[in-house]
C-alpha cells in the first residue's frame, strides 16, 4: 500500500511478511509520513529511486536477499545512498551481527516482538534528522542562489567601473587637451612683443584657464577618489621650499585683492621630509585660494610650525588663516560636503564647484592626518592641517628653472615626429619645438605615424595616445615589434590628457620610453626631450625610473 502526502517524508517498510508489513504501516500512520512497502527485496532498489525515499526499515531475514545484502545495494548506488535504514531483525543478534549493520551503513536496530512506543520513537527521531538535513539542502541552494547573485553583482560593479574608469579617462583627455592648448599658448603670447592692453589680455586668459584648469582637476580627482585610485607616495621633499613656491605662486592673486599674503615657517621645521609633495601641495593651494577667494580686505596668513617631535618623526602643523567673511557655525560641516555650499547669499556670490575643501578632507585622511577649522562670521577662518612625517636623510638639490621658451637650451637641429590629431596641440608643440630648434614632422593617427617612420629618419616621436585610426599604444607597440632594427628602437615619449594611472603603466608596456601628461610645462617637457636624447646619444638604457 502507498500513501503519498504533500510534503511529507518518504518510509518504506521491507519484510517478506505481510502481516508485518500491516503492523508498522499501522503505528506510523498519522506521524506525517508517505508509507510505502514492499514484500519483495528486488523490487526495493527500483522503489526507493522513484519515490525519493528518506527512511527504509527492512527486515534482515528473508529469502532469496536478506536485509545485509539489500543494504549494502541501497548504500552503493549514489542514488540511494542518501536513505537512513533502519534494520529489523527477530533474533538475538551477536555484537558482530549488529556491528556488522552499522559498518555496512545501517542506522539503528528494531527487535521483534516490535514495541511500538520504540518504532514511533526512533521513526521521529529519524523524520526530525531528515527534516533537518533538508532544511541545511534548502538553505545551502538558497545560498548558492545568494553568491551567485553576488558574483554577478561584483561582475557587474567591476563592469560599471571600468565603464567609468574609461569615461574619466576619455572625458579628462577631451577637456585637458585643448585647455592644455590655451594655456600653452599663453606661454608663446607672453614670448612676443605685447602692447599693454594685450598683456593684460593674456594674463587674464592665464587667469582664467589656470582657474578652469583648476575646477577639472578639483572634478577628476574627486572621481579618482570615488573609483579609490588617489595612492599616496611620499618622497623626499623640502617642505620648506614647497610652502614658500605656493605662496611666492599665489602672491600676485592676493595683491590683486588688495589683500595681504604672508607666509611664516618654524626654524625647528626640518626642510626636508618624507612627503607626497602632490598631495599636500592641493591641501595647502586649496586653502590659501579659498581664503582669498572669500576674503575682500585685510590679510591672509600661512604658518608652519612643529609641534612635536619624536626619533625620526615630526608632527607638523599648517595653518591658513584669513580676516575674510568668516562661516557660520552651522555650515561648517556642510563645507566639507561634496557640491555644498554655504546657504547665505555672501557666500554664494563667490561661486565655486563645492569640491575644493571636500577634496582637502579626504586627502588630509588619506595621508593619515586631521583638518580642523574655526571660524567667526564677520571676522575670519582659520584652517588647520596636521599630520606627522617622516625626517628624510639626506637633501636634494635643487635646480633653478627658466621660465621662458626663449631661455631653455637649443637642440642640435634634431628632427622630431609628431603624432597628435588635436590641431591646437600641434600648433602648440611645433611652436615650441621650433623655438628650440627642432624641426618637427607631423602626423594626425597612429598609422600615419608608423607610415612616416618607415620612409623617415626621426631622432624621436612624441606620440599622442588619444587618437583615431590607430591609437598611441598601438602604434608604439607596432613599431617596437614589427619595425626594422635601425628605427624600431627610436625614443619614444608618450603624452595624454587622461589622469588615469593605468595609463601610464599602458604606454610602458606598450614599449613607450618615458610619459608626460597634459597639460604641461615648456620646461618639462624640454627636460624629458633632453634627457631621452641624451640617452639615446650615449647609448643608455631607459629606465622605469624615467616614467614620472
Amino acid at each position: 500500500m502507498n500513501k503519498n502526502v504533500g510534503d511529507n517524508i518518504n518510509i518504506l517498510i521491507v519484510d517478506d511478511k505481510a502481516d508485518n508489513i500491516f503492523l508498522l504501516e499501522s503505528a506510523l500512520e498519522g506521524e506525517g509520513l508517505n508509507i510505502f512497502t514492499s514484500t519483495s527485496p528486488k523490487n526495493v532498489l527500483q522503489l526507493c529511486i522513484d519515490n525519493d525515499i528518506s527512511i527504509a526499515l527492512i527486515d534482515v531475514k528473508m529469502p532469496q536477499i536478506d536485509g545485509f545484502e539489500l543494504l549494502d545495494i541501497i548504500k552503493k548506488n549514489p542514488l540511494t545512498a542518501h536513505i537512513l535504514v533502519v534494520l529489523i531483525t527477530g533474533y538475538s543478534m551477536s555484537s558482530e551481527h549488529v556491528v556488522k549493520g552499522l559498518s555496512k551503513g545501517a542506522v539503528d536496530y528494531l527487535f521483534k516482538p516490535l514495541d511500538l512506543y520504540i518504532v514511533i520513537a526512533k521513526v521521529k527521531s529519524l523524520t526530525t534528522l531528515v527534516t533537518h538535513e533538508r532544511e541545511i539542502k534548502k538553505k545551502n541552494k538558497e545560498l548558492e542562489s545568494y553568491q551567485e547573485e553576488l558574483f554577478k553583482a561584483i561582475e557587474q560593479t567591476e563592469k560599471s567601473k571600468i565603464i567609468k574608469e574609461n569615461f574619466l579617462a576619455n572625458m579628462s583627455h577631451e577637456i585637458r587637451t585643448p585647455l592644455n592648448a590655451i594655456i600653452g599658448l599663453t606661454h608663446l603670447l607672453n614670448d612676443t612683443q605685447l602692447n599693454k592692453d594685450q598683456q593684460e589680455m593674456v594674463k587674464l586668459m592665464e587667469i582664467s584657464s589656470q582657474s578652469l584648469f583648476g575646477i577639472v582637476n578639483d572634478i577628476l580627482e574627486s572621481a579618482k577618489m570615488d573609483a579609490g585610485k588617489v595612492e599616496i607616495v611620499r618622497t623626499k621633499t623640502n617642505v620648506v621650499d614647497l610652502l614658500h613656491n605656493i605662496c611666492d605662486l599665489i602672491t600676485p592673486m592676493a595683491h590683486e585683492k588688495g589683500l595681504q599674503l604672508t607666509c611664516e615657517v618654524d626654524p625647528n621645521v626640518p626642510s626636508l621630509l618624507m612627503v607626497d609633495s602632490l598631495r599636500l601641495n592641493q591641501i595647502l593651494m586649496n586653502l590659501v585660494n579659498n581664503a582669498i577667494k572669500f576674503t575682500d580686505s585685510g590679510s591672509v596668513h600661512v604658518d608652519l610650525t612643529l609641534l612635536e617631535k619624536k626619533d625620526e618623526n615630526v608632527l607638523l602643523e599648517f595653518i591658513v588663516k584669513d580676516t575674510g567673511i568668516g562661516i557660520p557655525k552651522s555650515s561648517i560641516d556642510k563645507i566639507f560636503t561634496r557640491f555644498e555650499q554655504v546657504e547665505d547669499k555672501t557666500w554664494q556670490k563667490f561661486g565655486g564647484t563645492g569640491l575644493g575643501l571636500s577634496i582637502v578632507k579626504r586627502l588630509a585622511e588619506l595621508k593619515g592626518g586631521t583638518l580642523k577649522v574655526d571660524s567667526e562670521v564677520g571676522v575670519g577662518s582659520t584652517f588647520s592641517f596636521t599630520n606627522w612625517y617622516a625626517i628624510a636623510d639626506k637633501a636634494k638639490k635643487s635646480h633653478d628653472v627658466q621660465k621662458h621658451l626663449a631661455d631653455l637650451p637649443k637642440f642640435d637641429n634634431n628632427l622630431v615626429l609628431l603624432a597628435e590629431d588635436n590641431v591646437a596641440s600641434q600648433f602648440l608643440i611645433v611652436k615650441m619645438l621650433k623655438e628650440w630648434n627642432i624641426n618637427v614632422d607631423v602626423a594626425v593617427n597612429g598609422w600615419e605615424a608608423f607610415q612616416k617612420l618607415k620612409r623617415n629618419n626621426y631622432n624621436m616621436i612624441l606620440m599622442d595616445i588619444h587618437m583615431p585610426v590607430m591609437n598611441g599604444n598601438e602604434a608604439t607597440r607596432k613599431i617596437r615589434e614589427e619595425m626594422s632594427d635601425s628605427r624600431k628602437d627610436i625614443p619614444i615619449l608618450s603624452f595624454s590628457a587622461s589622469v588615469i594611472a593605468r595609463e601610464k603603466e599602458e604606454a610602458r608596456n606598450a614599449g613607450a620610453d618615458d610619459f608626460i601628461e597634459k597639460p604641461f610645462e615648456p620646461k618639462t617637457l624640454h627636460y624629458k626631450i633632453r634627457k631621452m636624447m641624451n640617452n639615446r646619444s650615449g647609448n643608455k638604457p631607459l629606465t622605469k625610473d624615467m616614467l614620472l
